[in-house]
C-alpha cells in the first residue's frame, strides 16, 4: 500500500494500463512537453519519456484531437484523451456526442469506441470560462458513461476500468482534489488522498459509494461536494443528526439501488451540487428518486447548488457562489427537523 493524491494515482493508473496494453495511448494538450508539467495538473508527468511515441501533444484544437481519439478507438486503439480545462469540452462536444456516443448504436454493435475522455472542472479562481461544472451537459447523452472521482483510490480504479471498457467513458476530476504539488499546487485544495494497493484493481463505473452511514438524512454529492458533505456530516453529528453521505460517483448511469436503499432508511434527501441549480445533475437525481422511492420520502427533496449565474472571478464572489459546508449544514438541519 502507498498513500497518493489523485494526480499521482491517475498517473500510475495510466502507466499501468499502457504497460498492460500496447493499444493504450494518451492524447491532449501539453501532456508531454519536455520540461513541462505533464498536462495542466501534472497527471501525465514523465509518461512521455517512459512511453516514447505514445503520449501525443496536440495543438489547442479540442474538436480535432477528440476526433483523432474517436477514430483511433474505432480502429482498435484505446486512447486516453484530456483537455486542459473541462470548459473546452464544448469545442469537443460534436465528436463526443455525435460520433463517440452514437457509433456503436448506428453500426448495430459492429463498431466500438473504447476511448476515455478526462476533464478537470470546478471553480478555482480562474474565471467564468475555466471553472464550469461540465458534467451536467453529458449525463443525458445516450452511449456515454459519465463518472466523477472524489478520491485517489477511485480515480485510479475508475481510470483502469474505463480504459478496459468498450464504450466511451468521460471522467470528471476536480481541480481542488488533484493534490498536485509545486507550481501546480492549488490554493484551497482538499485532501483526497487514499491508500492505494500495490496490485491491480478496478472500480465499477456504475456504482455509488457510501462514505458514511447515518439514519436521519441522506447527503448526496460528488467531486468536491462529496468532501464538503462529509465535513458537514461531522458537524451535524455533534448536534445529534446522523447524516448518511453517498458519493454519487457514477453520474450516468445513476446507481439508484445504492442511493434508494439510503433514502428508504432515512426518508430525507439533500443533494449538493457545485454547478448551478437549474438543469443540473441534482435535478435529474431528484426526479429519479421520485420515480424509484417517493413513498419512502418523509419530506420534500432539497437541493443546495450554486447560483444560476456564470462563475465569478473574484475569490469573495466565487466563495459566495459555490456551496460551502455551512450552507450544507443549515439545509440538512432544517430538513432533519421537518
Amino acid at each position: 500500500m502507498k498513500r497518493q493524491g489523485i494526480a499521482e494515482a491517475l498517473r500510475d493508473g495510466i502507466a499501468e494500463e499502457m504497460t498492460r496494453d500496447p493499444s493504450v495511448f494518451c492524447i491532449g494538450e501539453d501532456i508531454g512537453v519536455p520540461g513541462g508539467w505533464g498536462g495542466a495538473f501534472t497527471v501525465t508527468l514523465g509518461l512521455a519519456e517512459k512511453f516514447p511515441g505514445r503520449v501525443i501533444d496536440t495543438p489547442i484544437a479540442e474538436l480535432g484531437f477528440t476526433g483523432m481519439a474517436v477514430g483511433a478507438a474505432m480502429m482498435g486503439m484505446r486512447p486516453i484523451a484530456d483537455v486542459q480545462y473541462g470548459d473546452f469540452l464544448f469545442l469537443a462536444s460534436d465528436q463526443l456526442i455525435n460520433n463517440a456516443a452514437k457509433m456503436r448504436y448506428m453500426s448495430g454493435g459492429t463498431v466500438k469506441v473504447p476511448m476515455v475522455m478526462r476533464a478537470p472542472i470546478g471553480a478555482t479562481g480562474r474565471g467564468s470560462q475555466h471553472a464550469q461544472s461540465m458534467e451536467r451537459y453529458f449525463i443525458g447523452v445516450p452511449g456515454l458513461k459519465v463518472v466523477a472521482v472524489s478520491t485517489a483510490y477511485d480515480a485510479k480504479g475508475v481510470l483502469k476500468a474505463a480504459v478496459r471498457d468498450d464504450n466511451p467513458v468521460m471522467i470528471f476530476e476536480h481541480k481542488l482534489l488533484y493534490g498536485s504539488k509545486g507550481a501546480r499546487a492549488e490554493p484551497g485544495a482538499v485532501d483526497a488522498t487514499s491508500e492505494i494497493p500495490d496490485g491491480d484493481y478496478v472500480v465499477p463505473l456504475d456504482r455509488a459509494a457510501v462514505r458514511r452511514e447515518g439514519k436521519h438524512v441522506t447527503l448526496l454529492g460528488w467531486l468536491l461536494m462529496a468532501h464538503y458533505a462529509m465535513a458537514a456530516a461531522d458537524l451535524l453529528a455533534a448536534e445529534g443528526i446522523e447524516a448518511e453521505v453517498i458519493d454519487v460517483r457514477s453520474l450516468s448511469p445513476i446507481d439508484y439501488d445504492t442511493i434508494g436503499a439510503s433514502v428508504r432508511k432515512t426518508g430525507r434527501v439533500l443533494l449538493v451540487e457545485e454547478g448551478p441549480k437549474t438543469g443540473g445533475v441534482s435535478a435529474e437525481i431528484a426526479a429519479g428518486l421520485m420515480e424509484h422511492c417517493a413513498d419512502s420520502l418523509m419530506a420534500p427533496i432539497v437541493r443546495v447548488a450554486s447560483a444560476d449565474v456564470p462563475v465569478p472571478f473574484t475569490p469573495v464572489l466565487e466563495n459566495a457562489y459555490r456551496p460551502d459546508v455551512a450552507r450544507i449544514v443549515a439545509a440538512a438541519r432544517r430538513l432533519a427537523q421537518s
